[in-house]
């Protein structure tokens, strides 16, 4: 692959790796073998994003969660995962792919839980305001516009 490309093709190994979160303690621990390339931002869009994403073992995406106003949609690329839903866990390799529909209360996540980095595409949509139930743990988030705040259930502020 050349490492120099015209507009509009991007080399997603050119655009930053990003491992940080927005997640309070303890959760952002959990998250902390988790990168993201930001493929979309890279590319100008703004209707929905793309994400070149890394877990390494033992690391997960997110806590288990689900949104009220954003679709998502995950492809994985590389490695073995584990997809945890309501309906239970299930194995993903490469070529497998899942959507989580806005408003749809089924929390999902993912977990590395081999010896090997996984790399998955995540695409979602981008909403001005959305509100993020996590169903095992004391948090939930919220986008007003202005950015994302997380919170305890009780609404209280980290």
């Amino acid at each position: 692959m050349p490492k120099q490309f015209k507009p509009p093709v991007i080399d997603p190994l050119g655009v930053a790796e990003i491992s940080s979160t927005g997640y309070p303690s303890p959760y952002k621990e959990q998250v902390a073998g988790r990168s993201k390339r930001k493929l979309g931002d890279a590319a100008g869009l703004t209707q929905f994003g793309v994400n070149l994403t890394t877990l390494k073992p033992g690391s997960c995406s997110s806590m288990r969660h689900w949104h009220e106003s954003e679709d998502e949609f995950v492809y994985v690329l590389t490695g073995e995962l584990v997809l945890i839903t309501d309906a239970g866990e299930q194995k993903l390799g490469p070529g497998a792919a899942c959507g989580f529909p806005a408003g749809k209360r089924d929390g999902h996540h993912l977990i590395n839980s081999s010896k090997s980095p996984s790399t998955y595409l995540e695409i979602g949509t981008r909403t001005k305001s959305d509100d993020v139930t996590y169903p095992d743990v004391d948090l939930k988030a919220v986008n007003d516009g202005k950015g994302w705040k997380y919170l305890r259930k009780n609404g209280t502020p980290y």
